[in-house]
């Protein structure tokens, strides 16, 4: 990502694997990186996501990783999920093995209609939830899925679980904490 230019404001950089209002979680030889798409967003939400607190979490079944989300002042109530799959990408985009190395998930809220950036933030995750993604994705690496598999694997999931179900059973928690404490401090 060093010679890129993702800054708020500017049409996001990099090819987005889906379009549409949701949530994805996109793991390349970039990096790893949560990309919110709204096409509605006011600048509460915008702040929310800048500054507000987000609980993430990572569920695993019959080898799908589903990437859960929760960012209040966005969302009123409940998680979204995002299946985790490199069935989009081309090989040679793929995740690296220094890329996956690298604890830092970069969180960017995108508008759904103009692929403009409104606002990202950095979260360095805790070893468990790196460990976890990281497995998750070396596995899908050494044995790919076939994308209609990948789809219809998920779907089914999504028939058995929500995603507050899928929360309850998370292998992995990470908190992001309100920021806005640190700002006042260094004002």
């Amino acid at each position: 990502m060093d010679g890129m230019n993702f800054a708020v404001g500017e049409r996001f950089p990099l090819p987005i694997q889906a379009m549409g209002d949701g949530g994805m979680l996109q793991a390349d030889a970039n990096g790893i990186m949560f990309l919110l798409q709204l096409s509605r967003a006011d600048v509460i939400a915008v702040e929310a996501f800048r500054t507000g607190k987000m609980e993430l979490a990572l569920y695993e079944q019959d080898g799908l990783l589903f990437f859960l989300y929760k960012i209040d002042g966005i969302f009123k109530e409940g998680w979204g999920d995002a299946p985790v799959g490199l069935h989009r990408l081309k090989r040679e985009a793929w995740p690296t093995e220094k890329s996956l190395a690298d604890p830092t998930l970069h969180l960017y809220l995108v508008d759904t209609n103009l692929q403009i950036i409104l606002a990202m933030r950095q979260v360095t995750m805790c070893r468990e939830f790196h460990t976890v993604l990281k497995k998750n994705l070396e596995a899908q690496m050494a044995d790919p899925m076939e994308s209609k598999d990948f789809v219809q694997s998920v779907q089914c999931i999504w028939k058995e679980r929500t995603p507050e179900q899928m929360r309850e059973k998370a292998s992995a928690v990470q908190e992001v904490p309100l920021e806005l404490a640190a700002q006042k401090m260094l004002h």
